[in-house]
């Protein structure tokens, strides 16, 4: 009998707005704990897979949290590319006050791709 799936962490359901990386990157503590935060969720799921494969459990199911998974990585990844560019371009363009939005914009336009 299989385990049901629902006691797996689910990091693509996390839909907390993520933490502004500003010119100071993943110095910036708030940037770095949500990256972490996304990180350790995602490791989290990677045992529970870990776990459903060990059980033998249906593999449309492991399926299943594997696309969670990369769903999380992927959107994890998007906010470091937003995090690289809030770091090059917020030097560069100190005075812009459209820039948040802009990379606001830039973030959904990013995950959005796929």
């Amino acid at each position: 009998m299989a385990t049901p799936t629902s006691s797996i962490p689910n990091p693509a359901a996390d839909n907390a707005p993520p933490a502004a990386c500003t010119s100071g990157g993943l110095l910036e503590s708030a940037a770095r704990n949500d990256v972490l935060n996304r990180l350790r969720r995602a490791e989290g799921q990677l045992r529970g897979i870990q776990r459903m494969v060990e059980r033998g459990e249906d593999c449309q199911k492991v399926a299943q949290q594997f696309s969670a998974v990369r769903r999380a990585l992927d959107s994890t990844y998007v906010r470091m590319t937003v995090c690289l560019l809030e770091q090059e371009l917020g030097g560069r363009l100190a005075g812009d006050a459209g820039l948040p939005a802009i990379l606001d914009d830039l973030q959904t336009m990013l995950a959005r791709r796929g």
